[in-house]
Parts: structure tokens; C-alpha cells; sequence
């Protein structure tokens, strides 16, 4: 998709239908966002005010087809369609003034809500230079650089952790799919009477429920705007391929590769202290004093038996995911968090 801010459209052909006359304001732009809208280039035409008053004075217009010239600085090639042109309504030299003056006031945000894929072109030139430079960037290849990122693992490779730190040094939302379901549980709501009788059971929430509570807080502007990080959805193929028919899909995922006997070793053996709430394991953050060993409590999701259990249903489902993101990057997340973060965070603005 191309947006073009400024006089005019000047190119349509085989690409999508370029985008005219909207946004118009950083509240807009915004809007679009939220709605799933992202265009790949975004051009902006610039020229002083002075030159736009004069280009507004001296329009012509092909009453046959609507197209707009100006008898300076866009004629047709063809006489026929020359003869024929008429003098253009326009406005009034104060209300062109008054539009200028709202353009000038909104285009600083206007710029930085497409700051990533934004191009300013100066109209201030012959139209076919301005055409030749807006071609050559629009038929340049983006890739989207909000980041859209997906991390897949077994259970015990980092997720959360990784999740954790991408967020706080690029401030994208961390976005925890059990986090979610928890938070619509506990809300007095349609969708929290709906998933409530699954999270305190323990039972799987239905797959179409999850996704439209993911839908709507992927569709958020925080979300839009600082980009996301996901975790713990999708966990299976079907999963996957619901995801992939949203407008939410990721365009970085990354699989944190990990060993079972390693899986096993950092869930079975961490605990938590539930006066303070900490987190210890009893290999790489060891309880700091015997108090506090003697109180620690072992999740029972983190017990030996049902991390097995998690590790086999994700093992299975495995080949499934990795099916439905074949470039995904892979990871070994049999390394320190440091490192692994420094892994993933190489990759990216890497095509």
C-alpha cells in the first residue's frame, strides 16, 4: 500500500491502489493502525506555501475524465486532451490559508505515527522528477519494522523471561496469552463469564474465545504503535493457522530451542517463596537462607511428572508450528538469558 501526502496521486499501476487524502491527522493514522491498516511506503510531497497557492490558482481540470492538471507545472501530452482542459474550482486564497495553516499544525505527527517507512519527497520540481522518485521508493521492498514478534519454546526455555527484557528495551507490549485469559477471567463481562469456568478448572480455553481476546488487545494502539511481543499462544497447528488468518500476524518468530533433560531441571526445580513472593531454583538462585528454603512452595505444573506431560504435548505439536513458520529463527536457548537475548535481538531488523 503507498500513502501519498501532499498535491496529488502520482502513481497507479499494478501495485495496490495507492492511498489519497487520508490520514490527514496523527489521530487518523492512528485509527488505521488500530484497524489492521500498515502501509509499506508512506510519501509525503512537500513544497512552500507560496508554490501551493500558485498551483491552486492555476488548476485545470479534463472534464471528460476529472483528472487535474496545471498550465505550468503538469500539461497533458495530448493536444486533444490540452483543448479541452476547463479552468478548476478552487478555493479561495484565505480558505487555501486556512488549510495549509491545519496541514502545517498536523503533519509533525502525521510523519512520526509512518516515521519507519516514511519518505519526503520535494514537489518543488519538474512532475516527472517527483514521479521518478516516488517509483523508485515504492517499488523499493519494506519490511514492516514494528516489531510483530512470536516467541515459540518448550516449556522452560525463556519465554516470559525474553519477552520481559525485549520489552523493556524497546518498550513493544509484552503480550503473555495466560496473562490475558487470567485478566478476562477476572473481569465482570460477557467474555469473563465465558472464560472464568475454564481458568479456575484448569481446562483449556476454547480456541476461538483465545483469539478474540488476543484479537482485541493486539488490536489496541498501544500495540499499533510500539509493535508486540507474544508468547504462549500459538501452541499447536490449528492455533497457528487461526493466527495466521488474522491481521495480527507476527513478522519475527522465533523458536528457543531446548533439550527435555534441560526443560525439566529448570521448572522441577524452582520454587517460590510465598511470603515475598520470590522465585529461587535450587541450582542457579539457591534459597538465601534456611527460613526461607524450609517455606518454599513447588508449583504443580513445575513438578517433575506434569512438566514431563507438558514437554511430550509440546514435542508433538512441534513439527505442526514449525510447518506453518518455515522461516522462523531458531535459537539455542541452552545459554545464559543474556545471551540469548543478544541472539534474538541481532536478528531483528534482519531480513
Amino acid at each position: 500500500m503507498v500513502h501519498l501526502s501532499g498535491l496529488q496521486t502520482l502513481y497507479s499501476d499494478s501495485l495496490n491502489p495507492p492511498l489519497d487524502s487520508i490520514p490527514q491527522t496523527r489521530l487518523q493514522a492512528l485509527s488505521l493502525q488500530q484497524a489492521g491498516v500498515f502501509p509499506e511506503h508512506v510519501v509525503l510531497l512537500e513544497a512552500p506555501d507560496d508554490v501551493l497557492m500558485d498551483r491552486s490558482r492555476g488548476r485545470l481540470v479534463d472534464p471528460l475524465t476529472g483528472d487535474i492538471y496545471h498550465h505550468t507545472f503538469i500539461l497533458p501530452s495530448d493536444q486533444t486532451v490540452a483543448q479541452r482542459l476547463e479552468k478548476g474550482r478552487s478555493l479561495s486564497e484565505a480558505q487555501l490559508l486556512v488549510h495549509l495553516h491545519r496541514y502545517r499544525r498536523e503533519v509533525a505527527g502525521l510523519s512520526s505515527a509512518y516515521k519507519d517507512v516514511l519518505k519526503v519527497i520535494n514537489s518543488d520540481q519538474p512532475q516527472a522528477d517527483v514521479y521518478q522518485q516516488v517509483l523508485s521508493f515504492v517499488r523499493t521492498r519494506h519490511r514492516s519494522r514494528t516489531p510483530r514478534i512470536l516467541l515459540l519454546g518448550p516449556p522452560g526455555s525463556g519465554k516470559s523471561h525474553l519477552a520481559r527484557q525485549l520489552s523493556e528495551k524497546y518498550k513493544m507490549v509484552d503480550v503473555c496469552c495466560g496473562r490475558l485469559l487470567r485478566s478476562a477471567a477476572a473481569q465482570s463481562s460477557a467474555v469473563g463469564d465465558q472464560v472464568r469456568p475454564y481458568v479456575e478448572d484448569g481446562r483449556p480455553v476454547p480456541d476461538s474465545v483465545v483469539l478474540q481476546i488476543l484479537q482485541d488487545r493486539l488490536s489496541r494502539v498501544d500495540c499499533s504503535c510500539r509493535g508486540w511481543v507474544l508468547h504462549g499462544f500459538p501452541s499447536d497447528l490449528q492455533q497457528a493457522r487461526g493466527l495466521q488468518e488474522t491481521q495480527h500476524q507476527p513478522n519475527r518468530v522465533f523458536f528457543l530451542e531446548l533439550t527435555d533433560d534441560v526443560c525439566v531441571d529448570r521448572l522441577s526445580l524452582r520454587s517460590t517463596d510465598p511470603v515475598t513472593g520470590h522465585r529461587f531454583h535450587a541450582v542457579t538462585r539457591p534459597a538465601p537462607s534456611t527460613d526461607v528454603h524450609e517455606r518454599l512452595q513447588t508449583h504443580p505444573a513445575d513438578r517433575r511428572g506434569a512438566v514431563t506431560l507438558r514437554l511430550n504435548q509440546y514435542r508433538a505439536n512441534d513439527p505442526g508450528l514449525k510447518s506453518v513458520y518455515p522461516d522462523a529463527v531458531h535459537i539455542d536457548a541452552d545459554q545464559d538469558p543474556h545471551s540469548v537475548f543478544e541472539a534474538v535481538e541481532s536478528r531483528l531488523t534482519t531480513d
